[in-house]
């Protein structure tokens, strides 16, 4: 083990986010200046400058979607095909079928949670919600922005549609999720258009003025809370009246009809302006609700079910697949697709859904690096277990390990750990990563 010694104070000022929408409070906390940093020094990838996470929060059916089997399960119309060796639904991913030679399906993997709650915080954190350090953990997205930095434009971390999103704990807000609107219209409060042409001006104008007024606490501040509103208002201005940052937050009614009228497909045309943009950003979670499917799962009248689930997750990712190939920002893209566990396998409960299951569950990624047209892994007739792992561990591969492969896809030393935080207590990017239990999945790079 080898240790750094790192400064941890140099953060950009703080995130617009905060500004807009209230959320200080991610600034309370700081690490340590001068915090100790331990690292196995593992070599990353460094295949992708990006990070598209969309979580299909309520636990997708593995089933259901990128590891179908055909059996009585399935409804008449599913139409299940093999396209370059990946098997999926034509009927539930129209889009996705057409792309398989991009797309890559991980079905050996497992959760070590079966409860909605333990198991998203697992997700967006790569550690288990212990009460005693669940309120110092920060979110991968928080992370991975702690190590590429907020010096661009608009903040590391955005997310959208949901509220309970870890956020960045003692990493400071710099890194905190910024969770904007996804309309056609922007960001309202990046403009305050109420005096015409002199807007921007008579902004200014207030803006010095409050600099000036607050200079004595500025420049001697009360405390390490207080220090950090100099920055973070300055971040927040920094964002004003900026056409670009403008332009990252709005998009046509074509754009809205190809990728979907709805939370997820406004979201991925936000994020995949923002990746064009190339001005800052990073890190993007987008949630998907409604895969809780305990009920009805292909019961049209019910507004969450599999064939409105699926399509709009196809709609809305397809087209930030072709988008981003056509730019060119594919490759350097990582696009990842999971949720916190899988549901029961083989015929539907008594309620025609599925219950939550913890054994098994399918994750599907595209781009950054990952070498598509394939599937690692494989379960059994019924979807109940794993009878191949198809990669070096010949084990399940868990939240910690698609964790580490999207850290070394971005460049982040997946082994490092933070001695000290402000609990005093040591904080591992994974835990057990540093010993090697867990590690990225290098299959998926081919």
């Amino acid at each position: 083990m080898i240790s750094i010694r790192k400064n941890c104070s140099g953060h950009a000022p703080y995130t617009r986010r905060h500004f807009l929408f209230g959320a200080a409070s991610a600034s309370l906390l700081s690490v340590h200046a001068d915090a100790e940093v331990t690292t196995s020094r593992a070599a990353a990838r460094g295949s992708a400058r990006a990070c598209v996470f969309v979580n299909l929060n309520g636990g997708a059916s593995h089933l259901d979607t990128f590891d179908p089997k055909d059996g009585p399960w399935n409804p008449a119309d599913a139409d299940i095909r093999d396209s370059n060796g990946i098997t999926l639904s034509r009927r539930f991913f129209p889009k996705l079928s057409n792309m398989t030679r991009d797309l890559l399906v991980l079905r050996s993997c497992a959760s070590w949670e079966a409860a909605h709650e333990r198991g998203q915080f697992y997700m967006q954190t790569a550690h288990s919600q212990n009460p005693a350090l669940a309120a110092e953990m920060p979110h991968i997205g928080a992370v991975i922005a702690h190590e590429k930095g907020a010096s661009g434009l608009i903040p590391p971390f955005l997310a959208f549609n949901q509220s309970n999103i870890q956020g960045a704990t003692f990493l400071g807000g710099p890194y905190s999720p910024m969770m904007p609107p996804a309309t056609r219209t922007g960001v309202s409060t990046l403009t305050h258009n109420f005096y015409g042409t002199q807007s921007q001006q008579r902004f200014n104008e207030r803006f010095g003025l409050l600099e000036a007024l607050d200079a004595p606490l500025r420049q001697a501040p009360l405390n390490d809370t207080m220090a950090a509103y100099a920055g973070y208002f300055a971040r927040a201005k920094s964002m004003m009246y900026a056409d670009a940052v403008d332009a990252i937050f709005k998009f046509s009614v074509e754009d809205e009809n190809r990728y979907g009228a709805n939370s997820t497909g406004r979201a991925m045309i936000v994020a995949r302006n923002a990746v064009r943009a190339n001005n800052g950003a990073v890190f993007f979670n987008i949630t998907q609700g409604g895969w809780d499917t305990h009920v009805g799962q292909f019961d049209r009248g019910i507004t969450a079910n599999i064939y409105n689930l699926t399509n709009d997750l196809d709609r809305a990712v397809g087209a930030l697949a072709e988008d981003l190939q056509s730019s060119g920002h594919f490759n350097e893209t990582l696009i990842v697709l999971m949720g916190e566990f899988g549901r029961t396998p083989g015929v539907l409960n008594s309620r025609l859904g599925r219950d939550h299951y913890r054994p098994v569950m399918s994750v599907a990624m595209m781009g950054g690096g990952v070498k598509g047209g394939r599937v690692i892994g494989k379960t059994s007739a019924d979807g109940g277990e794993i009878v191949s792992f198809d990669w070096s561990e010949q084990r399940p591969i868990y939240p910690e390990d698609i964790t580490a492969t999207i850290y070394s896809a971005l460049g982040i030393d997946w082994t490092k750990g933070i001695n000290d935080t402000p609990s005093g207590r040591r904080f591992y990017y994974i835990n057990g990563a540093a010993e090697d239990r867990f590690k990225p999945v290098e299959e998926v790079f081919g």
